[in-house]
């Protein structure tokens, strides 16, 4: 990110560079990384915990932006940036070396369970809409249909998931190329992101950064500290490993959606820039809640 920012010094990247890094994550980054882990999970009804993780974020980030927007009359490019980037977590270039280093190996199973059929998903179908529906323009229910059918990482996924359901994977070889391909998204994502952010004192994004960083990183995992370990009174490795993912910074592809759409790119930036380090304080302290209760 870091080297990212550095770039937009470089004159010998054009002005829109980060443009051009923000469609190879979309159309080649993503879809390898799709078409080399969904073909493998194994599904039972066990991944309720770590799958509710993503769904349920999506849906409390939705009614709570959509409706501080309705209140405070924001503007719905703002509202659809906050969704996405309030809604989404960083469950896998953040999330799985964190989850592995607290965790081990055996957490960073259930981490590839919110991450791959959760937040890629929730990301690849929900995220979409609300990208179309609060970019400019007024969008019709069939053309927001044509961008989630037409939109690469889904397709990728569509075909994983059914690959999976048939019962069959790529050979090793086809693999290998899909997961090179699916390991660009850390660097390359970072790189734009970097290359999109811009911290001005002037900025009147604070308050909505500060708004959106708040409810990502402390309102939405205490959320789930109250459902699973409270409510439900989940307990083992699983349920740790959930609650510890849903804490994680705003995701970058989610990042990426919003400024491919138009809804405030900087801001945007902004949740990403500023959340992935703000989040390893928070993450280490709802680390500490879980092995507490």
């Amino acid at each position: 990110m870091l080297a990212g920012v550095a770039a937009q010094r470089v004159k010998a990247f054009p002005p829109n560079t980060h443009t051009a890094l923000n469609q190879f994550v979309i159309h080649i980054s993503l879809p390898g990384l799709a078409l080399y882990y969904i073909p493998k999970i194994a599904i039972n009804t066990s991944l309720l915990y770590p799958l509710g993780v993503s769904w349920i974020s999506f849906a409390l980030s939705f009614a709570f932006f959509a409706g501080l927007g309705k209140i405070f009359n924001w503007p719905r490019k703002l509202t659809g940036c906050l969704i996405l980037t309030g809604g989404l977590g960083n469950t896998s270039f953040v999330g799985f070396p964190i989850i592995e280093a607290l965790y081990g190996k055996a957490g960073l199973e259930t981490a590839i369970i919110v991450d791959q059929p959760g937040t890629f998903v929730v990301m690849a179908t929900l995220g979409i809409i609300v990208a179309a529906a609060y970019s400019k323009g007024a969008v019709g229910g069939s053309a927001i249909i044509r961008k989630i059918i037409f939109f690469p990482p889904f397709v990728a996924f569509f075909i994983g998931l059914m690959m999976n359901i048939a019962g069959y994977d790529f050979i090793e070889d086809v693999g290998l190329v899909f997961q090179r391909l699916g390991s660009t998204v850390t660097p390359v994502a970072l790189v734009a992101v970097g290359m999109q952010l811009k911290i001005d004192p002037k900025s009147k994004h604070y308050k909505f950064l500060a708004t959106g960083l708040f409810f990502k990183l402390m309102i939405m995992p205490a959320f789930f500290v109250l459902l699973y370990k409270i409510i439900l009174k989940g307990d083992g490795l699983m349920i740790d490993v959930s609650v510890v993912e849903s804490a994680m910074a705003p995701m970058i592809t989610a990042a990426i959606l919003a400024a491919s759409h138009g809804l405030k790119p900087r801001l945007a930036g902004m949740m990403i820039g500023v959340g992935i380090p703000l989040s390893f304080i928070t993450v280490a302290f709802w680390y500490y809640i879980v092995n507490l209760l």
